[in-house]
């Protein structure tokens, strides 16, 4: 009677390689927003930092994402970048490293987050085979949406497009500057204090966005303010 223990172990390799898949991670200050032409889902509350790949080419759309001082007052602001396209060649389930070019602290975010450089590792020291493209996809300011009332796509559904298999014919080169900074946006609901009147909930509500929102943002308030006088 023949064996079948190599039968059974040929079969066992072959499905643990099939399960194999590397795995990409970035720090806490970027995050992703599509890969080959899917929304990834994010959270301001429980941040993405893993995504598994399979083998094959990739196209992952990350931004900068981080907060900072702001130059207005003691309290700190959002800093975002336009996305960026990392088109990463996977042959292998390896785990790889997304860090910013210049090291692991960035000593200029507003600069950064015009144009992001960064690098991406192996942490078995081997070869990566990748390329970063900026793009001058743009999120719509809370000033903008508020006033103007614009209602075009939402910045991962852009990012979702850019890294379909066409990739968006306005990217550039990673040298060059794209993209300016853009603003945060007012989350849908806002804590308040049940108690307080409709003029207090606005300024709670006029706060809470001014603390939060960028310098790009906080001008673009002020040019309109100004004009209703």
């Amino acid at each position: 009677m023949k064996s079948i223990k190599p039968i059974t172990a040929l079969i066992a390799l072959l499905g643990a390689s099939s399960a194999m898949a590397a795995n990409l991670t970035i720090p806490m200050a970027f995050e992703y927003l599509a890969l080959d032409g899917k929304k990834i889902e994010g959270s301001l509350f429980n941040h993405k930092s893993d995504l598994e790949l399979s083998q094959g080419t990739h196209k992952i759309a990350i931004r900068y994402h981080d907060m900072v001082q702001d130059d207005f007052s003691d309290s700190e602001s959002f800093v975002k970048s336009s996305p960026f396209i990392v088109t990463l060649a996977v042959d292998g389930d390896y785990d790889y490293r997304l860090q910013p070019a210049e090291g692991e602290i960035i000593k200029k975010p507003k600069s950064f987050a015009k144009s992001p450089a960064v690098m991406i590792s192996r942490v078995d020291g081997g070869v990566v085979n990748y390329k970063v493209t900026q793009t001058d996809i743009t999120e719509d300011s809370f000033v903008s949406k508020l006033f103007n009332g614009n209602s075009g796509p939402d910045i991962e559904t852009a990012a979702a497009a850019a890294t379909g298999t066409t990739v968006a014919a306005n990217a550039t080169a990673p040298a060059q500057q794209a993209s300016t900074v853009e603003a945060v946006t007012l989350p849908a609901t806002l804590p308040a204090n049940p108690n307080a009147s409709d003029a207090d909930h606005a300024q709670q509500m006029l706060q809470y966005w001014w603390l939060h929102a960028d310098e790009k943002a906080r001008k673009e308030f002020m040019s309109w303010a100004i004009k209703q006088l």
